[in-house]
C-alpha cells in the first residue's frame, strides 16, 4: 500500500512581528516540537522562534525545497503579508497541526 507523503514549508516567530524562521520538514509536528523545546537548532533556540504562524504542504521534497528557498529571499515585508493573509493575529497553529 502507498501512502503519500507531504512535505511542508513553515515559518515560525518569536512574537507577533518579532524574529522569523523559514523551514521544511516532512514531518511538521515533531519538527515543530523539537522547536519548542530547543533541539532544532542554534538559531531558533538563541532567538526563542517557536510560534507556528505559517505553513503550506506540497506533494514533493524538491517542491517544499524550492518554495522554502524561495521564500528565505524575499523580504521581511513579504513574508509577514504571507502569514497574515491566513493568520493576521500571528496564532500558534501548533495544536491544529499537533493533533
Amino acid at each position: 500500500m502507498w501512502i503519500e507523503r507531504l512535505f511542508f514549508v513553515y515559518i515560525l516567530a518569536s512574537t507577533k512581528g518579532g524574529v522569523l524562521y523559514v523551514g521544511v520538514t516532512s514531518d511538521l509536528p515533531g519538527r515543530i516540537w523539537q522547536h519548542r523545546i530547543g533541539t532544532a537548532g542554534s538559531f531558533t533556540s538563541k532567538y526563542h522562534v517557536r510560534r507556528l504562524v505559517y505553513f503550506e504542504p506540497h506533494a514533493s521534497a524538491i517542491d517544499a525545497i524550492t518554495r522554502e528557498k524561495q521564500i528565505k529571499h524575499w523580504r521581511r515585508a513579504w513574508k509577514i503579508t504571507l502569514i497574515e493573509q491566513d493568520n493576521p493575529d500571528w496564532l500558534d497553529l501548533y495544536d491544529q497541526i499537533a493533533n
